[in-house]
């Protein structure tokens, strides 16, 4: 495990985690939330990071919102557990992907994600909890569910901090992407 939190391109997967239809109308700042997952999944793409996205029982809850702007072809991974990693072709993908570090958003924040985070913890990964891009129906619910992430090991960041990290030096065309994107 990473004690300082330093990311790394090479062995990181964003996570984004049941940001649906029937669930956005209820979430607490779901402007930011919808906006900040835009931007990590556009820095996703300009950095090479692959990108993992799961819904909920979109039977019941729908399917990712349209406001999500995933890349064309993006797989998604239907699960009815709360954690992620209840979901036996999450896990397969998180396992053939090789990474060490995982950086999570979506929502809520103290339920999917939360239970997603602690799962993750226990599979040895690294956990980075974005902040801004992570919500709940209640902003008091968000804030215990990022407490209880932190409790437990995980790093709360923010999506920029994110982005210029993995990015690690100005200059470039990646720099220039990834700048307009914070924008």
């Amino acid at each position: 495990m990473n004690k300082l939190g330093i990311l790394k391109n090479k062995d990181v997967a964003f996570i984004i985690i049941d940001i649906q239809e029937s669930l956005i109308p209820v979430i607490d700042s779901v402007d930011e939330i919808i906006k900040n997952t835009n931007i990590l999944i556009k820095g996703a793409e300009v950095l090479g990071v692959p990108l993992l996205v799961t819904e909920q029982y979109p039977k019941g809850l729908g399917a990712t919102h349209s406001s999500v702007e995933l890349p064309a072809g993006q797989k998604i991974i239907e699960k009815s557990s709360f954690s992620c990693f209840g979901e036996e072709k999450f896990v397969k993908a998180i396992k053939d992907l090789g990474i060490k570090s995982v950086v999570i958003c979506g929502i809520e924040a103290h339920v999917c994600v939360t239970q997603t985070v602690l799962d993750a913890l226990n599979h040895n990964l690294d956990v980075y909890v974005v902040a801004d891009a992570i919500s709940s129906r209640k902003a008091v619910n968000k804030q215990i569910g990022i407490e209880r992430m932190r409790q437990s090991g995980a790093f709360i960041v923010n999506t920029e901090m994110v982005l210029f990290q993995l990015l690690e030096v100005s200059g470039g065309e990646a720099f220039k992407a990834i700048s307009k994107l914070v924008k």
